[in-house]
């Protein structure tokens, strides 16, 4: 039994699947309208009551996921929890309810595993794809043929963003114009890019796309979304004066409010991308979620993947990588008695993978130059959070630890893991194979650390050992404890 969260910004959906001969059942479909989004004021902070809807929900899906293993089950939040100002304070109730972490994913990471639930479950028969997936606060637009998409983009296009800030007294031609120009102002910084690409045929996800297909369908307008069949629907808007007064059929009532603001994105899309018709496919990010998830081993996962792609785009020696990583493990494994979340592991891995990224850029500071790209690139399969561990242990592998305290805070997992992987690199720096003896060993009391060495190596090793005598000065002025001594 596996469980995906899908966190959007206009409806929570909670999913349970099992596999049967690699084919995902569905299990239970739970869903709720939060309308998340709704709740942004004009400074990006989300109000009380919105907080208070999403935590009704959570608990709710919390109650159903009770039993389940950490590992059948994976949350995703997208647009809102990206761009909502206060939501470092909100996010730690949100895992308390749900009781299980939150993944916020970068708005092209939200793309790719859309177009992966499209992927897997559409019969494309070799041909490209445009998919389109306008969700509460952004739209994703993606564009592929085999199970790697060739692009991703995600643009802050909602239907409650749009509705709220266009339709929120009436819906009239000049608020529709309205909408739809802005709309294709954000659209037209991809459009050229895409239509030179080009695509066989377009499919739209989600709710705003299904809502549109199906009032379509039923006013008899069509049996896909087209252009014209939009415009007739906007017009019939505009007439009555509100989307509730347009009785439109095959409109389910908790579309209604975000109908509007949707329909003049999607019009906006048509218009900027030359689009002739859409189809509507019911696969969508919570799908891309579970080929995801169930992906998600060292053989196949797509962070392994993309980490090894970085390493050949940045020219990474992976030898040294390797050493790093070997000696960091050594470490890691010494001071977890604890038997701290494997993911840790994974990700003191992925840094040891990446760590010396930022050289292809410039040796001095180098450091900083792999945590900044470690932080802002889009990394297929890391969440923000991921990519965050990431750059901080990049960030502290080297150099004076007091810029840390503002990175890490009060996270010891993440304190632990800086200090293995700042030893490996130490260790490693000659970049040449090294053998520590068996009697070298890192424990840890509380969060006082000691590193015993035999003294005859300190004695063969007098560079390693004046550095580790710094290393342990550059701990202590950062209010931490590391001890060095001889055995």
């Amino acid at each position: 039994m596996l469980a995906s969260v899908d966190l959007g910004s206009n409806s929570f959906r909670l999913q349970i699947c099992q596999i049967r001969n690699g084919q995902i059942q569905i299990i239970e479909n739970i869903k709720h309208m939060v309308r998340f989004a709704a709740g942004l004021d004009a400074q990006k902070n989300l109000d009380q009551a919105s907080q208070t809807r999403a935590l009704e929900c959570l608990a709710q899906f919390g109650e159903r996921l009770r039993g389940f293993e950490p590992a059948c089950v994976r949350a995703v939040a997208t647009n809102t929890f990206r761009v909502a100002k206060n939501i470092a304070a909100f996010l730690p109730q949100a895992e308390a309810a749900l009781g299980f972490p939150i993944e916020v994913i970068a708005g092209r990471e939200e793309a790719r595993l859309i177009y992966t639930g499209v992927v897997h479950t559409y019969p494309a028969e070799g041909r490209k794809m445009l998919v389109v997936d306008i969700g509460g606060g952004s739209t994703e637009f993606i564009i592929g043929s085999t199970l790697h998409p060739i692009l991703t983009e995600s643009l802050p296009l909602g239907c409650v963003s749009y509705s709220g800030r266009f339709f929120t007294d009436k819906a009239n031609r000049k608020n529709f114009q309205a909408a739809i120009h802005a709309a294709r102002s954000e659209i037209q910084r991809i459009a050229k890019f895409y239509k030179r690409e080009g695509w066989d045929i377009t499919l739209g996800t989600s709710g705003t796309a299904k809502s549109i297909a199906h009032v379509i369908a039923a006013e008899g307008l069509g049996d896909t979304i087209t252009l014209t069949a939009m415009h007739q629907l906007a017009e019939r808007i505009a007439a009555a004066g509100s989307v509730k007064k347009a009785k439109l059929a095959g409109l389910k009532p908790e579309r209604i409010d975000v109908f509007a603001g949707g329909l003049a994105v999607m019009t906006a899309v048509f218009e900027e991308l030359d689009i002739a018709g859409m189809e509507f496919t019911e696969a969508a990010l919570r799908d891309g979620v579970f080929y995801d998830l169930i992906g998600r081993n060292p053989d196949t996962d797509m962070r392994e993947q993309t980490a090894q792609q970085f390493q050949n785009r940045y020219h990474v020696s992976t030898k040294q990588a390797a050493r790093v990583n070997r000696l960091a493990q050594r470490f890691w494994t010494d001071v977890s008695a604890d038997n701290p979340p494997a993911r840790w592991q994974d990700s003191l891995r992925w840094a040891a993978m990446l760590h010396e990224i930022g050289l292809d850029i410039a040796h001095t500071a180098y450091h900083k130059h792999s945590a900044y790209i470690l932080e802002q690139a889009d990394m297929p399969g890391f969440s923000r959070p991921e990519q965050h561990i990431l750059s901080a242990l990049a960030m502290g592998q080297r150099g004076d630890l007091k810029k840390m305290h503002d990175i890490i805070k009060n996270n010891d997992l993440l304190w632990r893991a800086v200090l293995v992987l700042r030893l490996a690199v130490l260790f490693c720096r000659a970049r040449l194979p090294v053998t520590l003896p068996d009697q070298a060993t890192l424990s840890r009391q509380g969060k006082h650390y000691t590193l015993r060495l035999p003294q005859s190596w300190l004695d063969d090793n007098p560079l390693t050992a004046a550095a580790l005598t710094a290393e342990a000065e550059h701990w202590h002025k950062a209010g931490q404890a590391l001890s060095v001594s001889a055995v």
